[in-house]
């Protein structure tokens, strides 16, 4: 009888202590996703630093880490040297660069079109793309919305020939265009476009280049084919966060707004932000029976086709060397 109540004790205060030892072990690591941005923070990020103010990649057991960018190439390039397991940028560029045998895929695809447009002033507006006749336009080499504006001329009839051109630096274009150097400048919905109105107090007349026809992929998220064979429930958690950053900022911009302006040293102005985010989250698509940011082969093949016919690219690959859905599964 002595021995029984003996070993209740005992029993007692080994689980006592196991106890005490469970309660103070550490918790599971957090997995490390490194994600580099093509270009400076803007509003096209908010849904990410939405996703981290809410807790999402902690939810995931994730520790995520973003940074600005200085440029699509050199983004690529630390990617595949294993400084970072993502990478955001323009979709167009990175189906560009694996054709060129850089081994990296996208992995999500949130703009399938680039909300790009071509803005003009009241006085001497473009509303069409047969407004575009004799006007000039302000380029620069790699930007988007002129890069591919002969076959955008084509796809509406207009002769590339009658629309002239101005070869301006990146940092130039809109200053040209603001000082009436040049008639006309393209410009992100999602970025350049809420500062410059804001700044020039004027409401300039916008083309918006996808209701004519204009069909390039735009915000993507890309990564090393190594790391989607050796991570892939670590980049799984990251895009379905990711995902729930997008369906939480569609649903309260402005929210989504302060979240990336607390991160933002020296933001515009919450309007121009505020504006910039809405943008973009209005032109993600939520695709049905999918998660935010499948990707549409039929996309793909679509932009190779444009690719080849500005001789960007020659004879396309097979379309599943340049993306995987598989990590939205």
């Amino acid at each position: 009888m002595i021995v029984f109540k003996i070993s209740r004790v005992v029993l007692a205060a080994f689980s006592i202590a196991a106890l005490g030892v469970a309660s103070t072990a550490p918790a599971a690591a957090q997995d490390q996703v490194n994600v580099r941005f093509s270009w400076k923070l803007k509003g096209e990020y908010g849904p990410l630093y939405f996703a981290q103010e809410e807790g999402l990649f902690k939810k995931a057991n994730l520790a995520v880490r973003m940074g600005e960018g200085a440029g699509a190439p050199a983004a690529l390039g630390a990617l595949i040297q294993g400084q970072e397991e993502v990478v955001v940028l323009p979709g167009v560029f990175a189906l560009s660069a694996i054709q060129k045998g850089i081994p990296v895929k996208l992995i999500a695809l949130y703009h399938p079109k680039t909300p790009v447009a071509l803005i003009s002033w009241p006085e001497k507006p473009a509303r069409t793309p047969q407004d575009l006749v004799g006007m000039t336009v302000a380029h620069s080499v790699g930007e988007t919305g002129t890069t591919y504006l002969d076959a955008f001329l084509r796809l509406n009839g207009v002769d590339p020939a009658k629309v002239k051109r101005v070869t301006l630096s990146a940092q130039s274009r809109v200053p040209a265009f603001i000082q009436h150097q040049v008639d006309v400048v393209s410009v992100y919905q999602t970025n350049d476009l809420p500062i410059v109105e804001e700044t020039q107090k004027t409401k300039f007349v916008i083309m918006d280049m996808i209701k004519f026809g204009l069909s390039i992929p735009g915000l993507a998220m890309v990564t090393s084919d190594q790391d989607i064979a050796t991570k892939p429930d670590v980049l799984r958690r990251f895009l379905r966060a990711v995902a729930g950053g997008v369906r939480d900022s569609q649903k309260d911009v402005k929210a989504a707004t302060e979240a990336l302006m607390k991160n933002w040293p020296n933001p515009p102005s919450e309007h121009a932000v505020f504006e910039q985010v809405k943008a973009t989250v209005e032109a993600i698509p939520v695709p049905a029976g999918h998660e935010i940011g499948w990707i549409d082969q039929k996309t793909i093949t679509d932009a190779l086709n444009l690719l080849q016919s500005t001789a960007e690219i020659d004879a396309p690959k097979p379309a599943d060397t340049y993306y995987t859905n598989a990590l939205l599964q």
